[in-house]
């Protein structure tokens, strides 16, 4: 496992240009250059000269950061940003009594059993997802922690694809280790992700995600085939009609890659009128335990968010991650007809569906 001694090269290739600042969500709302990369590197290369101990007000601006990646795709030095905080983190945080509390919840013994817990308690109300008899396609599904605790998206989803030529397998996955890097315990992380590769032990043809940022996890560590839902249902040609006509509109999660299937999968649902809204790409603003850490700075993220739905006019706004789901509520709550936050999944099991 990498300490921040690894780093050190890459570290020392941030030029201070703060380009970074131009696309972090966090530095538009604070305007305070520690919450961009730049100024966490200046403090971390301090560490690592000795200059600097890291202590508790250095771990307080490294939570101050999204992890949205959007610094990282941004860098003209391509610094891996997120994982340089990660292991900052980690270094600091395994030796605290509050690190080792969130080690304790998030271990398998607490964390790993609660989700346990809830597929059994939820299995009964679970509908098999069924296709026809000859299976063209074979795809290994990713469920994710969100929807093993909620029974409606195995739902939303055997409605979505059943009659196609499509064989869904399950197997026992665990977390995807997302809350773990977030939190700095690269032990967890490392600890799911062997338990997840050997699931991948079977024979299949894509991974499928409904989850932007479980797929994005699960990419650190396979070079499998990833299918998302909305890739799916646009490679399968299924044509949605709705009952009556709406509008919609779409937050792009930042652990979206493309949203290249968005359009053309919105064109053929009838009765749907689709409204980009402006900046639809930037950050909800909840990011799991972010939204925790810094919950006024969190909320006003949400609140800008928010303002450039309503301004769609639109009844849906859709989107592809469970944690978005949260930070979308998070910037509508409390407004008048506000559109309803739901997941592509869901938008689209309530509309009859016939295969092109």
């Amino acid at each position: 496992m990498k300490n921040l001694q690894d780093f050190k090269e890459e570290i020392n290739k941030c030029s201070k240009c703060g380009l970074c600042q131009a696309v972090c969500p966090v530095y538009k709302i604070t305007g305070n250059d520690c919450a961009v990369s730049r100024g966490k590197f200046v403090m971390l290369d301090g560490v690592l000269k000795g200059d600097l101990k890291l202590n508790k007000n250095i771990n307080k601006y490294i939570d101050l950061c999204l992890k949205c990646g959007k610094c990282t795709n941004f860098c003209p030095s391509g610094i891996d940003v997120c994982k340089i905080f990660e292991t900052a983190k980690y270094q600091y945080i395994k030796n605290t009594l509050s690190g080792k509390i969130t080690f304790f919840i998030q271990s398998k013994f607490i964390f790993g059993n609660f989700i346990n817990l809830f597929k059994h308690i939820t299995k009964p109300f679970r509908k098999n997802i069924k296709s026809k008899t000859s299976q063209k396609l074979k795809l290994l599904y990713f469920k994710g922690c969100v929807n093993n605790l909620c029974p409606r998206n195995d739902n939303y989803l055997a409605a979505i694809l059943k009659n196609t030529d499509i064989e869904i397998i399950e197997k026992d996955f665990d977390c995807c280790g997302l809350p773990f890097l977030s939190s700095g315990n690269l032990e967890r992380f490392e600890e799911v992700k062997k338990h997840n590769l050997k699931m991948l032990d079977c024979d299949f043809d894509y991974i499928l995600t409904d989850c932007a940022s479980c797929e994005s996890t699960l990419k650190q560590y396979t070079d499998a085939k990833f299918i998302s839902l909305g890739e799916l249902i646009l490679k399968e040609n299924l044509k949605f009609k709705f009952p009556k006509p709406i509008k919609v509109t779409f937050h792009k999660p930042c652990h979206l890659e493309n949203d290249d299937f968005l359009e053309p999968l919105l064109k053929n649902c009838e009765n749907v009128e689709y409204i980009k809204m402006e900046n639809y790409d930037d950050c909800c603003g909840f990011a799991g335990e972010f939204a925790l850490k810094n919950q006024k700075i969190s909320r006003k993220i949400s609140k800008k968010k928010a303002d450039n739905i309503i301004k769609t006019g639109a009844d849906y706004v859709m989107t592809t991650c469970p944690g978005c789901i949260l930070g979308l509520h998070q910037g509508l709550l409390g407004q008048k007809k506000s559109p309803k936050p739901v997941s592509l999944t869901k938008f689209l099991s309530v509309a009859g569906i016939e295969q092109g």
